[in-house]
């Protein structure tokens, strides 16, 4: 799946998770995909926490973080 499709798979709506991106039909946030990758889970693990996703799913949110960063619309915590 290239970057694109998986992209697709990110939910922004205003009217879901306030706004947050989420994984598409989910309220599952990237930043909770994100920030469980960074401390150290496996996907599979985190799939395990949130049977609703998959491994596509871990890839979007992923995807989406390396698009934010390439961008440089990132924030961080002073």
């Amino acid at each position: 799946m290239d970057q694109e499709e998986l992209l697709k798979r990110i939910s922004v709506d205003p009217n879901v998770c306030k706004g947050k991106a989420c994984i598409r039909g989910t309220r599952v946030l990237v930043s909770i995909i994100l920030g469980s990758l960074a401390e150290g889970l496996t996907p599979e693990e985190i799939i395990d926490h949130y049977p609703q996703l998959t491994v596509d799913d871990i890839h979007a949110a992923l995807a989406y973080g390396a698009a934010l960063a390439e961008e440089g619309i990132w924030k961080i915590a002073g």
